[in-house]
C-alpha cells in the first residue's frame, strides 16, 4: 500500500482531532480528540517507519523497527496521561457537578 493513502488517513484523523478540541465543550470528548491526534501522529510514524525499513533492510536488517518503539513508548506514556487526565476530570465533576470546560474559566474570581 503505498505511503499516500497513510499520509492522507493520519491528517483527516488529525484535522478531525483539531476540529473536535477548538469546537467542543465537554471536557472528556476533548480529551478524546487529543488521543485522537496522538493516534494520527503514531500512524504517521508507523507509516514512515516502515516505509524506510523497506529502503534499509539491505544494510541493517534491524533498520525500520525503531519508529514502532518509539511509537510504544508513546502509547505507554499516553496511557499514563489517560489515567492522570481521567482523574482530573472526575474530580472536577465531583466538584462543579459539570464538565464543561466553560464553567471552569468562571472559577478564576
Amino acid at each position: 500500500m503505498p505511503i499516500n493513502y497513510y499520509i492522507f488517513l493520519s491528517v483527516a484523523l488529525f484535522c478531525i482531532g483539531v476540529a473536535g478540541v477548538l469546537t467542543r465543550r465537554n471536557a472528556i470528548i476533548i480529551f478524546m480528540c487529543v488521543e485522537l491526534m496522538l493516534n494520527a501522529v503514531n500512524l504517521l510514524l508507523v507509516a514512515f517507519s516502515k516505509m524506510h525499513h523497506v529502503a534499509l533492510y539491505k544494510i541493517n536488517p534491524e533498520a525500520g523497527i525503531n519508529g514502532q518503539i518509539f511509537v510504544f513508548f508513546i502509547m505507554v506514556v499516553a496511557a499514563a496521561e489517560v489515567s492522570v487526565g481521567l482523574a482530573i476530570i472526575v474530580m472536577m465533576y465531583r466538584n462543579t457537578h459539570s464538565v464543561d470546560v466553560n464553567f471552569l474559566n468562571r472559577l478564576k474570581h
